[in-house]
């Protein structure tokens, strides 16, 4: 199996940095071959904008995913994106790996999302959840918060967190075709002990050995759904 983790910590020494590897070793170990992108240290760029287009379809206004699509069919999209699209398309597992910035994504795994996922190639038109055009890779959140586990059940104050990581598990990985296992959380890292933080390591670590029997989530399917997009339930 070919794995593409995605890691989104500054600081090398954290936690979420030790989850990073952790992983490598563990896939490594199962004799799956691993590719990293760190993307604090490669200095990546979020921010999607007309520079990513060396020719652009359209010179006078942009329309961003539809100049994605020229520059991936003309070979002139940045060079930047084009080695993670390859990275993306090689895998068979996408890997996660980031603390909770506000309830979501820090700003530059967002930005990877915005300039990798690329339409046409990615999604677009009908190509999405299980018509997607990463349909048949598997993909896999781990998160590091300072929050503790209580506050985020079905009453505890925050709400369920799987609730507010919709937005990446169903309106990005599983809208792009993906089949999005359960999250994996890391909670209240900076509070607990070194002999909890191994554990959690541990507990990380055989998730990773037990990936082979886990169901994904469950996320719509286009099959239930007819050409306009309607329920096929509700029609008589």
């Amino acid at each position: 199996m070919k794995v593409l983790v995605i890691h989104a910590h500054p600081e090398p020494q954290s936690f979420s940095s030790a989850l990073k590897a952790v992983a490598v070793e563990a896939f490594h170990e199962a004799g799956h071959e691993v590719q990293v992108s760190d993307l604090y240290a490669m200095g990546f760029n979020p921010v999607a904008s007309a520079a990513d287009f060396a020719r652009r379809a359209n010179p006078d206004y942009c329309v961003y995913a539809l100049e994605q699509r020229n520059g991936v069919a003309t070979g002139t999209i940045s060079a930047d994106i084009q080695r993670e699209l390859d990275k993306l398309m090689q895998c068979d597992l996408l890997v996660l790996n980031f603390p909770l910035f506000w309830f979501s994504t820090p700003a530059i795994l967002k930005g990877w999302i915005d300039r990798v996922l690329v339409s046409g190639t990615v999604y677009g038109g009908t190509r999405f959840y299980d018509r997607g055009g990463l349909r048949g890779k598997r993909a896999l959140v781990s998160v590091t918060l300072g929050g503790q586990e209580h506050m985020f059940g079905g009453d505890g104050v925050h709400g369920p967190l799987e609730s507010m990581l919709r937005h990446l598990l169903q309106g990005t990985l599983a809208y792009t075709g993906l089949d999005v296992l359960p999250p994996f959380f890391a909670w209240h890292v900076p509070y607990i002990t070194h002999d909890d933080r191994v554990a959690m390591l541990e507990a990380w670590q055989d998730r990773i050995k037990s990936l082979e029997e886990e169901t994904p989530l469950s996320f719509p399917s286009l099959n239930d759904f007819d050409e306009h997009l309607y329920p096929l339930k509700n029609r008589a």
